[in-house]
């Protein structure tokens, strides 16, 4: 199979990945390769047996829907912007991805958080974006508490799937233990308002228009369909929700390590009648990781197909190419692209393929 192609897949596979947490290296070993197949033909998977209780994720769900029922004027209070560790409330229009030079028009908002790294952190001080202390509403009730509870436990179903991903490449089990230190993986709160079908908005605007994420994998929970995945021949595919299931998804970095073998799809959000909420966790290495194509998968004789960067500078650069607060630093000189950063989003899986 050519890398980065995948297949014309109608469906997204189902895995449970309870054997994961148990010490049956056979039965681990199993779910390894159904992953490994999952990711190199589609991208996207569903997993059950993951371990997050449903009460944790009704908690999350209801603090997401009590903040964004607030007025606008007290969301406000915690925009993004105000944050130099990219942390809070993201507002409709704040974030476009582009479209040749047209940006795609998000009906969406949302809230962003990650680490709770205090003001002080020796990171944070030294200058890295992504990185410090979160916002958090003082107006919810437990939002804090539950959210962050949430949080904890889906980056520790990040390290079990880590681990997965490690056997389902033939490396040793922990080998991403040692990049996942103090990584910037971000937890999203996603709110789409209800939107009643408009043929003419639907040509321009999107729930989230197509992308791939920038990280090495996501996990999602969704509350009501919209998720479309593109397959190898420019179709997009209903990835509607699995009740007891999230819906993994490779992202940019993993693809680079695995020099292609591990395909990041695009997928985007349709416009959608009522209201849903999304909530993916965005799985990523230490600041300083450098991503590179993993010798093992280089054939002999051929250059990598992938160059080399740094996670943090790669999440930072696509994120300033998005964010309308960022653009605006760095058009008034005060941020500039981090070194070696190209001045547009990178194409990675069949990004290039991507039909409106």
């Amino acid at each position: 199979m050519t890398p980065g192609k995948g297949r014309a897949f109608d469906s997204i596979p189902l895995i449970n990945i309870a054997p994961m947490f148990g010490a049956d290296e056979e039965a681990k070993a199993r779910t390894a390769r159904e992953i490994a197949k999952a990711a190199s033909e589609v991208g996207f998977l569903y997993v059950t047996g993951h371990g997050v209780p449903e009460a944790m994720i009704e908690r999350l769900k209801a603090k997401a829907a009590a903040f964004f029922a607030l007025p606008l004027e007290t969301k406000q209070k915690y925009y993004i912007g105000n944050s130099r560790a990219h942390r809070g409330y993201v507002p409709t229009a704040e974030e476009a991805f582009y479209n040749g030079e047209v940006p795609k028009i998000d009906k969406k908002e949302a809230f962003d958080l990650s680490v709770e790294l205090a003001a002080d952190d020796p990171d944070h001080i030294k200058g890295y974006r992504l990185l410090g202390p979160n916002q958090w509403p003082a107006e919810v009730e437990d939002f804090r508490k539950d959210v962050y509870a949430y949080y904890e436990a889906a980056i520790g179903l990040g390290h079990t799937l880590f681990r997965a991903f490690a056997l389902s490449l033939g490396l040793e089990e922990d080998y991403f233990e040692r990049f996942l230190k103090k990584p910037p993986s971000q937890l999203r709160l996603v709110h789409y308002p209800e939107n009643p079908a408009d043929a003419a908005a639907a040509a321009s605007e999107w729930g989230i228009s197509a992308h791939t994420d920038y990280e090495c994998f996501t996990i999602l929970h969704a509350t009501t369909p919209g998720l479309e995945v593109l397959n190898a021949e420019g179709r997009w595919i209903d990835a509607p929700p699995v009740p007891g299931a999230f819906v993994i998804n490779i992202g940019d970095m993993m693809e680079a390590l695995t020099n292609g073998r591990f395909i990041a799809t695009p997928h985007r959000v349709r416009n959608v009648s009522e209201e849903r909420y999304s909530f993916p966790l965005f799985c990523a290495l230490d600041y300083e990781t450098v991503i590179e194509p993993l010798p093992k998968f280089i054939a002999a004789g051929e250059p990598p197909r992938y160059g080399r960067y740094v996670a943090g500078d790669h999440l930072l650069a696509q994120t300033m190419l998005t964010f309308a607060y960022l653009r605006r630093l760095r058009a008034d000189g005060k941020l500039a692209l981090p070194g070696g950063a190209r001045d547009n989003t990178s194409t990675f899986g069949r990004r290039e393929e991507v039909r409106p």
